[in-house]
């Protein structure tokens, strides 16, 4: 979701400025860390929580403080959490007065992930908790099939997905893509949400006296993590393959920004399940700001001792890429391994050297052995050939 609305913020085509609502549902943000990279005169204003209940009051709070810089912006994107019900999001722009006569909701977009998307939509939830996935899918706009790379852009199966959404939402437009990469005409200006078709989904939407409570499977937890400081980057590429294959199952999606000793440039990773993506970014750390480190981790049943004492290991107490006795260990190895290296080729050049020596002293050798002979042959008589019978 990130990645599009970077997308959507540097594009040039639409002419629009925007505000932007950040919704962490851990207490560390990372996504506005990069946001912030990419903005100019937008702005953001960050909540953390699920934005769908525990701090839906804060949205509408959010969206009227907004409206007093009206003439900085001229349309909100909002991005919720993954685990974010749209419901009771999309609601408080017709349940607040004052929020529908300031702002009209141009439309819902829905990132779906096209190698995981089946698995959560089947996953069996506890009674009264609702599945997110198939909620997302039902109240989107515009779904944007994400990834299709990781099925090998395999038609059939993409196809399959396809019905598979459409059999939950036959309204929105479909679009496949890798990376978020949708012309941004495509996702603004749609005037694209439909209470009619709301109203079918859920007949008490704009019921007041019904309260949309979204329950959380208690089995879902996000552990979040920030310090100053700098890692080691060889420990930290170690730790986080052990993260993804001791827990990758279980992982629903993580990302963090870090400060890597002796770098200047800033290292982002992010991942869903066992699929890890990550490496230093353009983005720089600037003269004076504060080098720190945040991660998030969303998933089932998860150990925040073990990632947050995992991570903490991988932290360097200088900004530098090894302990000086390493440094000095290594350029003494490589000082001998070069030293033998070249006492090796050495060595070879003066045995071919001796060998060719050798070999010339041996055929002049021979060479006189043979004028001598045949000196011989020709000063002595000659002797009838001899016969055995």
């Amino acid at each position: 979701k990130t990645t599009l609305l970077n997308k959507i913020l540097k594009s040039p085509d639409h002419g629009l400025r925007f505000a932007i609502v950040e919704n962490e549902y851990g207490d560390v943000g990372v996504d506005e860390k990069i946001l912030s990279e990419s903005c100019t005169e937008e702005l953001i204003e960050v909540m953390n929580g699920c934005i769908c209940c525990t701090v839906r009051g804060d949205l509408a709070v959010a969206l009227k403080n907004l409206y007093k810089k009206i003439s900085k912006f001229d349309a909100v994107i909002i991005e919720t959490t993954g685990l974010a019900d749209p419901a009771p999001v999309a609601k408080t722009f017709f349940a607040e007065e004052e929020i529908n006569k300031k702002y009209y909701l141009d439309g819902i977009i829905t990132v779906v992930d096209a190698k995981h998307i089946i698995s959560r939509l089947d996953d069996k939830k506890p009674e009264g908790v609702e599945n997110e996935a198939v909620e997302q899918v039902a109240f989107a706009d515009r779904i944007l099939l994400n990834k299709v790379d990781l099925v090998d852009n395999d038609n059939s199966v993409l196809s399959a997905i396809e019905n598979r959404l459409r059999s939950i939402n036959s309204q929105a437009q479909i679009f496949r893509c890798e990376k978020s990469a949708v012309d941004a005409k495509n996702l603004i200006g749609l005037k694209a949400f439909d209470l009619d078709r709301v109203l079918q989904l859920d007949p008490d939407f704009l019921n007041e006296d019904v309260e949309h409570e979204h329950e959380h499977d208690k089995s879902i937890s996000s552990v979040s993590f920030r310090f100053e400081g700098h890692l080691n980057h060889g420990k930290l590429r170690k730790w986080i393959q052990n993260i993804i294959l001791t827990m990758g199952e279980n992982l629903f999606r993580y990302k963090g920004l870090l400060s890597v000793s002796g770098s200047k440039k800033k290292f982002l990773f992010q991942g869903v399940g066992m699929i890890f993506s990550g490496g230093f970014s353009n983005q720089e750390w600037k003269e004076g700001e504060t080098r720190e480190c945040r991660f998030v981790f969303i998933g089932r049943n998860l150990d925040d001792e073990m990632l947050k004492g995992g991570l903490m290991a991988c932290k360097c107490p200088e900004d530098l890429y090894f302990k000086m006795s390493e440094v000095i260990g290594w350029l003494t190895s490589s000082y001998i391994l070069c030293f033998s290296c070249v006492f090796c080729v050495v060595s070879v050049v003066l045995w071919l050297q001796l060998l060719s020596i050798w070999t010339l002293a041996a055929a002049i050798l021979i060479f006189k052995i043979y004028v001598k002979e045949a000196k011989k042959l020709k000063s002595s008589p000659a002797k009838k050939p001899f016969y055995r019978i």
